[in-house]
């Protein structure tokens, strides 16, 4: 399938799409229909098909605007569903009723479309898309730093770069405006006082159009903590405030904390929906709103996209050729890897009993078919949210937010399984602080916390987000990198090697820096989980015994 120009292109075409393959879908159930009304006995597998192919119209034909055509199926679903629960012989006068109800599928099914997809999409005012329908990101992705004192400038710019933030410096204020006009920085980092005045930062900020300011979130430095520069920053609407010298450890948390939103990973969904027009319109929608998605149209397929795409919420129909939904649910639930992911169910199923069903045997929620894309967006980025933070708990560190010992493990066995099945290379990485009990000793314990901080944020910034990253242990850490050989794994971790001994740790006794070293193992040298563990282990000593301050494959 050609990649649509936008988002509303491709639902246009699905739209049309659906239009076009509508008749042979009526023509199909027409023949059920007719097989049904001459049976003569009651055939349980042909009244199942009847059933779920109706069902799957009356929760497609509002999707695709067809609104009149999903009620008048919804009618015509409820008798046929009477008639599979009976399982007895279709008496005359239901056979009448099923040939009244078909007549106003049928009729529905030519009513012009009363709304375009892509002004449904457009309610929802979800974030600008890229051709592939992704959601971009409004600003430049990078910091703006505004400050006179060039000195300064330089080295919070190469602190910065260290730990992997790009930084463009601004000298002068009146650069400012057209700077962010042209191309708007995700934050900004401004002094208070220039040389145009003792309170020139602010007025800076004020003096933006009023449509850019509070858009982008400022944070004032400066050497002066008095009140009347702290109010002037906050009626400018700046989020923090930092005194001179800097603490570069709580600058670099607070950028972190604001940037986060930009820089974490997209929700991903995984849809398994036999119909490929109703797949495809969950797909664009959750795209539309940044979500990664992987579908599935078989379910008896499913296990096998389920280990590779790993998602962080499974929206599903309940009825299904081969596997019902509940079936797969729970499949899904005896699987103690995806004990704890979100399933949601999304059919045109209105039966309670039904939905109390499907929440028994593992559903975490029951949306109806059809649904408003806004509706559909905002229940599942709820829902992956609460995820993601609850999954945090059980999985991640609490000093670092990496992935725990145990987690890092597990992952490492995901991952050579994977790599085992696809005939891919997949490189463990183990990583450890040097003499960090003496940075302990000698600055403190908060401050060698903050060394830790320090480079799990490195590992994670300068390392793909595909790559796995976890603290594997007080000031070891591990890293799992897909899908590469251990000469490019080195290349990688020794940059960040260079990177994190140039950076320069505060503390009150005084400045310094930290190195680490890294012993690499790659699979397939190395054939499981334990020998890989243990070959890296082995080569990190080697690191260590050779002076420390390098990176060993073993």
């Amino acid at each position: 399938m050609t990649t649509p120009l936008n988002i509303n292109a491709a639902l246009q075409l699905l739209q049309e799409k659906y239009l076009k393959e509508l008749p042979a879908k009526l023509a199909e159930i027409s023949t059920l229909l007719e097989a049904l009304r001459r049976a003569e006995k009651f055939d349980a597998d042909m009244a199942q098909s009847l059933h779920r192919m109706v069902h799957s119209l009356s929760g497609s034909g509002a999707t695709f605007g067809l609104t009149e055509l999903s009620v008048a199926a919804k009618t015509l679903e409820h008798t046929i569903k009477e008639i599979e629960q009976n399982a007895v012989l279709v008496p005359e006068q239901t056979l009448m009723l099923l040939k009244t109800q078909w007549s106003a599928v049928k009729l529905a099914a030519t009513h012009p479309v009363a709304v375009k997809l892509a002004d449904s999409l457009a309610e929802t005012k979800a974030a600008p898309v890229n051709n592939a329908g992704i959601a971009e990101k409004k600003s430049g992705g990078y910091i703006l730093l505004v400050e006179d004192d060039v000195d300064l400038a330089h080295n919070l710019e190469l602190q910065l770069g260290h730990l992997g933030y790009e930084v463009k410096v601004l000298h002068d204020t009146r650069l400012l405006y057209a700077t962010v006009k042209d191309n708007p920085p995700s934050l900004i980092i401004m002094d208070i006082t220039f040389p145009e005045g003792n309170l020139a930062g602010p007025q800076a900020i004020l003096g933006l159009p009023e449509a850019q300011q509070g858009v982008v979130p400022v944070i004032f430095i400066s050497s002066r903590s008095d009140i009347k520069a702290r109010l002037s920053a906050v009626r400018s609407g700046a989020v923090a405030y930092f005194t001179k010298p800097l603490d570069m450890g709580a600058l670099v948390d607070k950028l972190d904390s604001l940037t986060s939103e930009n820089s974490s990973d997209d929700f991903k969904v995984l849809i398994v929906e036999d119909s490929p027009s109703l797949a495809s319109f969950y797909a664009m929608t959750l795209q539309s709103a940044g979500m990664e998605t992987a579908v599935v149209y078989d379910p008896l397929k499913m296990l096998d996209i389920l280990s590779d795409f790993t998602p962080e919420l499974i929206l599903m129909d309940m009825y299904m050729p081969g596997c019902s939904g509940l079936e797969l649910a729970k499949i899904i639930r005896q699987q103690e890897a995806y004990v704890s992911t979100p399933i949601v169910f999304l059919s045109a199923e209105t039966d309670l009993d039904k939905q109390l069903e499907a929440l028994q045997f593992g559903a975490d929620d029951f949306l109806t078919k059809p649904i408003q894309p806004a509706h559909l967006i905002s229940a599942v980025a709820s829902r992956v949210r609460r995820y993601r933070v609850l999954h945090s708990f059980m999985v991640r560190d609490s000093l670092t937010g990496l992935l725990n010992h145990t987690t890092i493990k597990e992952e490492l066995d995901v991952e050579i399984t994977r790599a085992q099945r696809q005939k891919n290379a997949v490189v463990f990485a183990m990583i450890d602080i040097d003499f960090f009990k003496k940075v302990n000793d000698t600055y403190g314990h908060p401050t060698g916390d903050r060394v830790i901080k320090t480079i799990s944020r490195l590992l994670q910034q300068r390392l793909r987000k595909s790559d796995v990253i976890g603290r594997y242990g007080g000031e070891e850490f591990a890293v799992v990198l897909k899908d590469t050989d251990a000469a490019s794994a080195l290349v990688i971790l020794d940059n960040i090697r260079k990177a994190f001994e140039k950076i320069i740790q505060h503390s009150d006794k005084g400045d310094f820096s930290v190195s680490f070293s890294c012993g690499l193992a790659e699979f397939p040298k190395f054939a499981n989980s334990t020998a890989i563990c243990n070959a890296a282990d082995r080569a990190l000593y080697e690191a260590k015994s050779a002076g420390r301050n390098r990176v060993v494959i073993a």
